[in-house]
């Protein structure tokens, strides 16, 4: 397999400080309908587009890559590239996302990559390849740095269960006081010390929480910090997934919109395999 590892702390793009909430997503996945959802919420709440922020993999699983990526593009978003964005800009084979040879995800994601890398444009492609790998910005007097997977390999999966060695090391590369990654699909919140990692969970893709709902998160500045609000979103998931039964899709991820549960535990440690289905 063809996986993508970034340098050591690839170059980023600084959006300097941000004053009021943030809202963060990630993991789009293809997912028109919960892109939309998305969107309503950040009107509801009043943020703009300056203030939203998608932590990559804009296209994977579900029916409308083109649309979803579209939409992303012509928002006003800010967004970094993850390793599909990568992969698909590069003409990779794969996805890139670090499933074992073998395993249920890497078969599937054979199917959903290559109807994604079929319908995109070159065009498209081309202007996620052109999407930074990082950004950095100052929320509440705290720096952030925003990244898909890990700091400094963009297919990392980082869990909330790994040591904490593995967060500080992260952390330390990023020489912030906050990572904001995406890439593992669940959300949490993980505080060491005086610093954070912060992953808002997939907009594309239930928490594999036996609930359909999705997810995103607000961070506001609060005292001499952040608070960091994990919130859940209820969109017309039986769309979605009638959309990629429709065009062929792999019924196992169909299925997960309507569910909520992964069709494969694959990625996930121990302690995460064992939450399966309670909600979060």
């Amino acid at each position: 397999m063809n996986v993508p590892v970034a340098p050591t702390l690839p170059p980023s793009v600084d959006l300097g400080s941000i004053n009021g909430p943030v809202l963060i997503c990630g993991g789009a996945n293809s997912n028109l309908e919960a892109f939309n959802a998305m969107l309503a919420e950040a009107d509801r709440r009043g943020i703009g587009p300056s203030h939203i922020i998608h932590t990559g993999d804009v296209v994977a699983y579900c029916a409308d890559p083109v649309a979803t990526a579209e939409a992303l593009r012509s928002s006003g978003i800010h967004a970094i590239k993850g390793n599909v964005e990568m992969q698909l800009a590069q003409g990779g084979e794969d996805c890139g996302c670090g499933f074992g040879e073998g395993s249920v995800c890497s078969v599937l994601s054979g199917a959903w990559y290559g109807y994604a890398r079929s319908a995109l444009s070159p065009e498209l492609c081309r202007w996620m390849g052109s999407l930074p790998e990082a950004l950095t910005l100052r929320l509440g007097g705290r720096r952030l740095r925003v990244i898909h997977g890990g700091v400094s390999k963009i297919n990392r999966y980082v869990f909330a269960s790994l040591p904490d060695d593995i967060f500080n090391d992260e952390l330390d590369t990023a020489g912030t006081d906050v990572a904001v990654g995406g890439h593992c699909g669940l959300p949490f919140t993980k505080t060491l010390g005086n610093r954070q990692w912060h992953n808002s969970g997939a907009l594309g893709l239930p928490a594999n929480d036996g609930t359909p709902r999705v997810w995103v998160s607000v961070l506001q500045e609060s005292g001499d910090g952040i608070r960091f609000e994990h919130v859940p979103l209820t969109y017309d998931h039986k769309r979605a997934a009638r959309k990629m039964r429709e065009r062929g899709l792999p019924d196992g991820y169909a299925q997960a919109l309507e569910t909520g549960l992964w069709p494969s535990l694959d990625i996930l440690p121990p302690r995460e395999r064992g939450l399966t289905g309670i909600p979060f």
